[in-house]
């Protein structure tokens, strides 16, 4: 078993290579780098930022203008007999969106970048906002409608912007596929880890890694993951409903708490946050660039904006106008990142560990640990420290466990656009759960595959660099629906105002 681990360290540590290389070109070259200013902004992070700019001026900063309208759309949503409402869908890409990658991907990128790296995600997530909104409306825009059901997002809006190439289609539902099982293995890992964590909270005791905890814990997950997963979008958003409130309310709640009772480091964390996002302090590295990158990339980690993995469940909603739930979407991004990232955000900074004579040790730390350390430094008492510690690892096992969910769902979905014979769908099912078996399995086994982040880090990019040219490339439609939108005349969106064939919004029109 240490040597099949051994091999997956090693090919993991290959694919970070060539992750850094797809997110630091061209700054790893010393002519580039070492132009002034333009030398720390990496292809990447031009085009992730800059998409989101070019996007937020072309819209007239449509996250702002429409964040009222998304919040009423949210509250008005009402029950439909086709596809899911708008507050399902905005509950299922928060599902996936509101992942470990919260705590452990804020808590890493301080760690390595400092405090003003929380300033970088969060200017990544005011322009993503903008980026959310494109992406979502033009999966809107294209959807299709199989049944009482609506299908819909990057694979579709893909296929009709290259000219209804069905090898495109093919191709960028592969593409997700990919996404999806690397990302499987790390949260397969995160939501086992977390039941144990939240066992030798209460027990006070350490368990063993492999004993009948585990691996009961192990068996009931995949015996959700089929039950839930398979059973349709509709029976995924039934749990995602509950779910998502829960888990957010408990997590908001519990760092509110935190930060309340340290009122007084709140001053401390702002000045951090802003003198350090263009000067950090020698031990996060010292550089402007790190403390950008990190941000950038914890921030995409987090919110996925621009990646175009959030479409297909934008595309399922059963919205009025395709920029409904654009708007929708963009607030998820604003939930994302904002809030749930900015009150981890909170804990790392204002428990000033690094700072400390245990310094040292928490940079050897874990992310989770490091994070945990840091609550515990803000809590008041033994007894308080406890239930922090249960209450947080509670929320970072659902974070993982409904991403594993949505990432089930949306592989199968595009399978179903690969070929609908059952061998085929039933092979990408199984394939599914042995990954996310490999990803539980390390922790059992008790190894710390630390690398399996890697994997991940090269999936967002990945997918982002497929994703972003097509939003150029259907901008047009987008702001043509934006158009009609603001004009808000009563009119319905048709194919005519799309200027394209839109066959969804034709027949819902002629309703």
């Amino acid at each position: 078993m240490q040597a099949l681990f051994d091999v997956i360290n090693a090919v993991c540590e290959k694919i970070q290579v060539i992750s850094d290389l797809f997110w630091d070109f061209p700054t790893n070259l010393s002519w580039y780098a070492n132009i002034p200013i333009l030398g720390n902004f990496s292809l990447a992070i031009i085009l992730l930022i800059g998409s989101g700019i070019y996007f937020t001026c072309s819209l007239k900063f449509i996250q702002v203008r429409k964040f009222k309208e998304g919040l009423r759309i949210l509250k008005n949503s009402k029950a439909t007999a086709i596809g899911i409402t708008p507050l399902a869908a905005f509950f299922l890409s928060t599902a996936m969106r509101v992942g470990p990658g919260n705590i452990l991907g804020v808590t890493g990128a301080i760690s390595v970048g400092g405090p003003g790296a929380l300033f970088w995600m969060w200017v990544s997530a005011f322009f993503g906002m903008a980026t959310a909104y494109t992406e979502s409306t033009l999966a809107q825009i294209f959807k299709e409608k199989k049944g009482n059901e609506y299908l819909g997002g990057l694979a579709f809006y893909g296929k009709r912007l290259l000219k209804g190439s069905v090898t495109v289609g093919i191709v960028l539902s592969i593409i997700y596929i990919i996404y999806a099982l690397l990302c499987f293995p790390a949260q397969g890992f995160n939501t086992i880890s977390a039941v144990g964590q939240i066992a030798e909270t209460l027990t006070g005791k350490t368990i063993p890694t492999n004993s009948s905890l585990y691996w009961i814990s192990f068996v009931v997950l995949i015996a959700i993951a089929i039950a839930v997963s398979f059973g349709g979008i509709k029976k995924l958003t039934k749990l995602t409903d509950l779910l998502v409130p829960v888990m957010a309310v408990i997590y908001v709640a519990t760092v509110v708490v935190l930060i309340v009772v340290n009122f007084d480091r709140i001053p401390w964390f702002f000045y951090a946050v802003f003198t350090e996002a263009f000067k950090p302090e020698a031990v996060f590295g010292g550089a402007f660039g790190i403390a950008l990158v990190q941000g950038v990339k914890r921030g995409l980690m987090s919110n996925e904006a621009g990646q175009g993995t959030m479409t297909m469940a934008a595309a399922a909603a059963d919205s009025a106008h395709p920029c409904t739930q654009g708007c929708v979407q963009s607030i998820g991004v604003f939930l994302d990142t904002m809030v749930i990232c900015t009150l981890t955000g909170f804990v790392v900074i204002m428990g000033r560990v690094w700072q400390t004579d245990a310094a040292n040790a928490w940079f050897d730390l874990g992310k989770l640990p490091k994070y945990l350390a840091s609550a515990t430094e803000l809590a008041p008492g033994t007894a308080f420290n406890t239930i922090v510690s249960l209450l947080i690892s509670l929320c970072f096992g659902l974070f993982a466990f409904t991403c594993l969910l949505g990432f089930i769902s949306f592989a199968e979905i595009c399978a179903n656009r690969i070929s609908t014979n059952k061998a085929f769908i039933n092979f990408i099912r199984v394939l599914c759960l042995v990954v996310i078996s490999f990803g539980v399995l390390t922790s059992i086994a008790g190894m710390d595959l630390s690398a399996l982040w890697n994997l991940s880090d090269f999936a967002n990019i990945l997918i982002a660099y497929c994703n972003i040219p097509l939003l150029y490339l259907g901008f047009k439609y987008v702001k043509r629906a934006t158009a009609h939108f603001d004009k808000n005349d009563g009119t319905p969106f048709t194919s005519e105002i799309a200027g394209t064939s839109v066959p969804v919004w034709d027949e819902k029109a002629k309703k």
